[in-house]
């Protein structure tokens, strides 16, 4: 048999295998690995969809928790699982955008070996400041930082928000000295604490501190202000046109999971998102609903990566 017919021949019969696959999928329980501890958004998504999902097709979507380094452990979990659907990955900027930037010897290739399935939701990071500081807009921060001649000392809490922080700097034409933390709570202890000046934090978390009066918001990263919080400006209206980011999650699968059963999972969590329980859910989270297709979403994350490699290197910043 002539080697093209040969070929042919295989994609039928895969095309064709995939096919059984998807008409038989699902045939016993999801699992949805999250890379982040029980309570945080990524959970929170994971959980109320999975469970929207599971009702409509009768059988369980179990969530199960793999934090540590920094999303490693759960995309490893997803990465040696079979690649039928049964094992998602609720994927995170953390893992799938800022990790191979940032980690040296990184054990997987996001745009490799997972693929996008539908994005929950977008969210943007928000520069913050103590509620009574002087600083009344992004200019006043950057003027009197210029005027200083000191570095603006910056709390962030993890890889991605630094880079957003260098990125602060680039865009600006200031020193900022990131200050790391643990975590979100104790960053915004300080800045409430003028221990440190400003810092960058996930926009959703600063919305209740800025209405019991404990934080301002100097600027945001979406394209367009936040209903919520509809005082605080962008970046793009602060002077910044191309300072746009986004923090999400997602569901995603190992890449080689065949196209009809992402088909399946797609249409799925769309329509658990598009119902009236998802719809009253999707009103409570501080994101922004975004409708694209697993191949739109692959594109929007390799675009992500390639932003967020750029500002790195703009940056100085290495793999360590």
């Amino acid at each position: 048999m002539p080697r093209f017919l040969q070929t042919l021949v295989c994609a039928m019969l895969l095309a064709a295998a995939g096919g059984a696959a998807a008409q038989a999928y699902p045939g016993k329980p999801i699992k949805i690995i999250v890379p982040f501890a029980a309570g945080s958004g990524a959970d929170s998504n994971s959980r109320f969809y999975g469970d929207l999902v599971s009702r409509a097709w009768g059988q369980p979507v179990v969530v199960e928790n793999r934090p540590g380094g920094s999303g490693v452990i759960a995309a490893m979990a997803v990465k040696n699982a079979p690649a039928d659907g049964y094992t998602l990955l609720c994927g995170t900027n953390s893992p799938i955008t800022v990790n191979p930037i940032v980690m040296k010897d990184l054990p997987y290739e996001p745009m490799k070996d997972f693929r996008g399935v539908i994005f929950f939701g977008l969210g943007t990071v928000a520069f913050v400041v103590n509620a009574n500081s002087p600083h009344k807009t992004l200019a006043d921060l950057v003027q009197a930082t210029r005027k200083s001649g000191n570095p603006l000392p910056s709390g962030t809490y993890s890889a991605g928000y630094e880079l957003v922080g260098a990125w602060f700097a680039t865009a600006t034409g200031i020193a900022v000295t990131n200050v790391p933390y643990k975590g979100m709570s104790q960053t915004v202890t300080d800045i409430v604490g003028n221990q440190i000046p400003c810092g960058a934090i996930d926009f959703g978390s600063v919305v209740p501190l800025v209405k019991d009066g404990r934080l301002r918001v100097l600027a945001t990263t979406g394209e367009a202000r936040h209903p919520l919080l509809p005082e605080a400006p962008t970046m793009k209206e602060s002077g910044y046109a191309d300072f746009v980011s986004y923090v999400w999650s997602s569901i995603m699968v190992r890449s080689e999971t065949p196209d009809a059963i992402v088909d399946r999972l797609y249409e799925g969590f769309k329509a658990a998102m598009a119902s009236p329980e998802g719809r009253g859910y999707q009103a409570t989270r501080p994101v922004m609903e975004v409708n694209l297709t697993p191949k739109e979403m692959q594109a929007f994350i390799v675009s992500e990566y390639e932003r967020f490699k750029t500002v790195a290197k703009t940056a100085g910043i290495a793999p360590r």
